[in-house]
């Protein structure tokens, strides 16, 4: 559970700077890099709620 709140960490700070670099800069290729950050965050924040109920229920 710890690696993946790493790996969650890690991929929200990647899209924190290209969100703020398409906002500043209106750089396009990092737009296009947020929305894929934004989609395995998803993914992550999903698979974080599974290992959460699993061990709530030990």
């Amino acid at each position: 559970m710890k690696e993946l709140i790493e790996n969650m960490q890690n991929t929200f700070e990647s899209f924190e700077n290209d969100a703020k670099m398409q906002l500043e800069s209106g750089n396009k290729a990092a737009g296009t890099r947020a929305r894929k950050s934004s989609l395995a965050l998803e993914k992550l924040l999903k698979e974080f709620r599974k290992v959460s109920i699993a061990d709530s229920k030990k």
